[in-house]
């Protein structure tokens, strides 16, 4: 209302040109309250008194502010006025509503985006801090991702070049994740952060042919060694934390089951939107013709003719041809043109040499090094000594597959290594959670520089073992095995060397009660 008296007050020291002063009568005229007598007075007395004419005015306009807000449906968005002073408010609009559709595969994601994962939400908002933070971003990442499934049921499936550029913001908004939790290392919800930059990979499922639903399986599992941390840091403290964890691998879990019901060999795109294929050159070929056929003896039973023939007795051989001596083998020599028959190996013949253990001959294939989810993938690697895995987790898995003339190196606490098919090839890592195995392997070393619980050798041919101070309580598992040695370290920082047996001695126990085994010790 001030600013209308200012308003008022600025025309009556400016009085309206000719063209202003129709346009303000109109706006007059059109009002709830017009009145042509009132107005017709207020002109009579506006040519006496100014100042009486203006409040005439604004009382006018007061009482058509009132009735409007007393309208049916005008009253709410009739804002009130606000003091000069007052600080402007912008309100965020809430999200749209998702509407069910017809399609089943848009209504079960919806289920996704307003169940476990808005639980989620809001489970991460109450915790608060980096964790509400990061959980903005993930919901951005599943919104992003229902856009493409919308757009996946509305047109035919796109090239790899265009169906990258569509899985771009759901790229972008999963490296953001990730980010973050290497941003905020020194958080106190760090395990929080790294549960979450883990298993997000799982919405990659999209582009994962031809079983998509056990990727996001894997990819939950990843994440559930961060969950697990979780749960044993704030299970006494505060039970949000238990929710939020539970909560998270529920969303996962639902994901993976939406996945398996709907798109259980790859996304499914709708087919429509797309140009048919062209026509073969020329057109397509007409058809074969139909054979024709006699229709007209189906009920006949051949199988008469069948049982005729053998009624006949004696006389059934009657059609049979005589062999003569002419065609007969071993009369004539020149008839015996068939396959060579079978030779049994003579005795002075060499024998086939059995398979060796160990890589034998590399196959012609590509070195491989890459990891792929919790497993480091080493294989095929031939003379390469500068193998190196580093920025590991600790449930991580090394498995190095027929290599040759090759070193490896560890760095950081892993679950376990594998060597299998191996040749000359040699390992050296910090500490393990579980064990490393030597599986077909043949001249293959090992060397542990903290700690290692477990170590396992089957059918390897020889097997240098060099423990470290830290491992001198390691459990040694071998079969099939031969030349296995341990190098135990000493003082003056020599090793001592010590063979594992191969050869034992089996005796029956007094009374017959079973076997007894004692290692034979090699002294040569």
């Amino acid at each position: 209302m001030r600013s209308l008296i200012k308003l008022f007050e600025k025309r009556d020291k400016n009085p309206p040109q000719d063209g202003e002063g129709a346009v303000n009568d109109v706006l007059v005229r059109n009002t709830p309250d017009y009145d042509s007598g009132n107005i017709n007075g207020n002109e009579a007395s506006s040519a006496q008194n100014p100042a009486s004419d203006l409040e005439v005015l604004i009382e006018r306009l007061e009482r058509v502010t009132s009735r409007l807000e007393r309208l049916p449906g005008l009253g709410d968005r009739v804002p009130s006025p606000l003091p000069d002073s007052s600080p402007v408010c912008v309100v965020t609009p809430p999200q749209a509503e998702l509407v069910p559709t017809d399609n089943m595969s848009i209504n079960g994601y919806q289920d996704i985006l307003q169940g476990p994962l808005r639980a989620y939400l809001e489970l991460s908002k109450k915790i608060g801090g980096d964790v509400a933070t990061h959980a903005n971003l993930v919901n951005e990442a599943f919104q992003a991702q229902y856009g493409y499934i919308q757009l996946a049921t509305s047109r035919s499936k796109p090239s790899q070049s265009e169906e990258m550029q569509l899985l771009a913001p759901t790229s972008e908004k999963i490296s953001a994740i990730q980010q973050f939790r290497e941003k905020n290392r020194a958080s106190t919800f760090f395990n929080h952060l790294s549960a979450i930059s883990e298993s997000i990979p799982a919405l990659g499922w999209v582009a994962v042919s031809p079983t998509p639903a056990p990727y996001v399986k894997e990819m939950n599992d990843a994440g559930q060694f961060y969950t697990n941390r979780v749960l044993k840091d704030w299970k006494e403290k505060d039970k949000t934390h238990v929710d939020w964890c539970r909560n998270w691998v529920q969303l996962l879990s639902d994901l993976q089951a939406y996945v398996k019901q709907y798109h259980t060999t790859g996304l499914v795109w709708s087919g429509k939107g797309g140009a048919p294929p062209p026509p073969p050159p020329g057109g397509l070929p007409p058809p074969p013709p139909l054979p024709e056929a006699d229709f007209a003896n189906l009920s006949v039973d051949d199988r008469s003719a069948l049982f005729a023939e053998i009624n006949r007795g004696e006389a059934i051989t009657s059609n049979l041809r005589k062999v003569t001596s002419e065609m007969q083998t071993h009369k004539n020599p020149q008839l015996r043109q068939g396959p060579a028959p079978f030779k049994a190996a003579s005795r002075g013949a060499p024998a086939k040499a059995l398979p060796t253990p160990g890589a034998g001959t590399l196959p012609d294939k590509p070195p491989v090094f890459a990891r792929d989810g919790k497993k480091w993938l080493i294989e095929y690697q031939k003379g390469n000594s500068n193998l190196v895995v580093e920025n590991a987790d600790m449930n991580n898995m090394v498995y190095m597959f027929r290599c040759r003339d090759s070193a490896l190196t560890v760095r950081g606490k892993v679950n376990g290594v594998i060597l299998d098919s191996c040749t000359k090839c040699a390992v050296v890592f910090d500490n393990l959670v579980s064990s490393i195995e030597f599986v077909n392997c043949q001249s293959v070393q090992m060397q542990v520089l903290g700690k290692v619980p477990t170590v396992s050798i089957d059918k390897t041919d020889g097997c240098q073992i060099y423990l470290s101070k830290d491992s001198l309580d390691v459990e040694i598992v071998s079969s099939k095995s031969s030349e296995m040695n341990v190098l135990v370290p000493q003082a003056n920082g020599d090793y001592s060397e010590y063979p594992i047996p191969e050869q034992y001695k089996t005796v029956l126990n007094k009374p017959p009660t079973g076997l007894n085994t004692t290692p034979v010790e090699n002294k040569g």
